[in-house]
């Protein structure tokens, strides 16, 4: 290593080791992780502008590494056969061609698409040995991240107002929840949330970022990379907590009230058993929102400065844990759920052995 290289080498990511050879002490420096690649600019300043960052990942020790590896592929796949299941049981039961499973549908291919965004980058950077990721890969890791997270939101808001609708004015939920209805809330969701993570993406493109590149996370996050640039983020911070504040209040807000209608409602049925039933519609979503909000109030709901690795591990029940539990948290209460789960497997377990018999008829 030059030594312009090595001071270009971030201070937290070296490591001085001592070594002793003929009664004489020498200190080496050791960089485990491979000097960023950067290009000068046109008017060739010492200013240098990063193509890529390294992912620094939860931990820095290769043991933890892998077991950091295996938890992540583990729930990667639960939660990729978990949702696809659910998704294919509300597809072919007509019993649950209904607004509520349709919402559901759409929660869990976002939370597919979600954990993806992540979660496979992560390990195929481990499999490899790299931690590295290119500028525009980082970019888009922010935009998605940010699309598909606050549809999370904007869809529990839409449950949320589905089961209002149900529980508070069931002799008309046929009449209000219209599929046109239902499919005109998706689409809005989905454009409101394209152009929220549309204005943070354009915002952190116009921002510079030096000869520090190393992401204290295993993927490219908004705070952390705030934290990297040595463009001044001052419009970035004010963004991210003022319209951030009102992408999650918004939602949130929708959520509480249909709640607080909800519960005054229940409160005045006649029947225990009215009340368990109403509330059993709703105990999983509820689940869903303390969840989910609670993560999202902790991780970002504050100053880029003050991000730390608290914050990177509580994002990870934000990016993993989330998606994969969702399922289970809908489908463990729902008898008419769990009666589709059983027609899908009792369906695939005949074809297979049909599929059998047919190859041993054919021998």
């Amino acid at each position: 290593m030059t030594e312009k290289e090595l001071h270009s080498v971030p201070l937290h990511l070296a490591k001085v080791k001592l070594a002793k050879k003929n009664n004489e002490c020498t200190y080496a420096l050791s960089v485990p992780l491979p000097i960023p690649n950067v290009e000068r600019d046109m008017d060739g300043d010492n200013h240098t502008t990063v193509t890529e960052f390294l992912l620094l990942g939860l931990s820095e020790e290769s043991e933890q590494e892998d077991v950091v590896f295996g938890l992540f592929l583990g729930m990667y796949m639960v939660t990729i056969s978990g949702n696809l299941l659910i998704i294919l049981a509300i597809s072919y039961d007509p019993h649950l061609h209904t607004p509520m499973y349709f919402f559901l549908a759409h929660l869990y291919s976002v939370d597919i698409c979600f954990s993806s965004v992540t979660v496979p980058k992560a390990l195929v950077n481990h499999m490899v040995g790299s931690k590295s990721i290119s500028y525009t890969e980082c970019m888009m890791q922010v935009y998605f991240l940010f699309a598909f997270g606050n549809m999370d939101s904007f869809l529990l808001s839409v449950m949320a107002y589905d089961r209002y609708v149900a529980i508070c004015h069931p002799l008309h939920y046929t009449l209000i929840m219209r599929p046109r209805l239902c499919v005109l809330l998706v689409a809005i969701s989905w454009v409101i949330t394209n152009l929220h993570a549309l204005l943070h993406t354009l915002l952190l493109v116009r921002l510079t970022f030096c000869s520090h590149n190393a992401v204290p996370h295993f993927y490219c996050d908004l705070y952390p990379l705030l934290k990297l640039s040595c463009s001044d983020t001052f419009i970035n911070d004010v963004t991210a907590f003022a319209e951030g504040a009102v992408v999650f209040l918004v939602p949130f807000t929708c959520i509480v009230v249909s709640y607080v209608y909800i519960f005054s409602n229940v409160l005045k049925m006649p029947s225990v058993q009215g009340i368990r039933k109403a509330m059993s519609t709703c105990g999983s979503h509820l689940t869903v929102v303390c969840l989910f909000y609670g993560v999202v109030l902790g991780v970002y709901m504050h100053p880029s400065s003050s991000y730390s690795l608290q914050d990177a591990m509580a994002s990870v029940f934000f990016t993993v844990v989330i998606p994969m539990t969702n399922p289970f948290l809908y489908s463990l209460r729902n008898c008419d759920m769990k009666g589709a789960l059983r027609k899908i497997i009792l369906r695939s377990l005949n074809w297979k052995f049909v599929a059998l018999r047919g190859r041993a008829g054919g021998k």
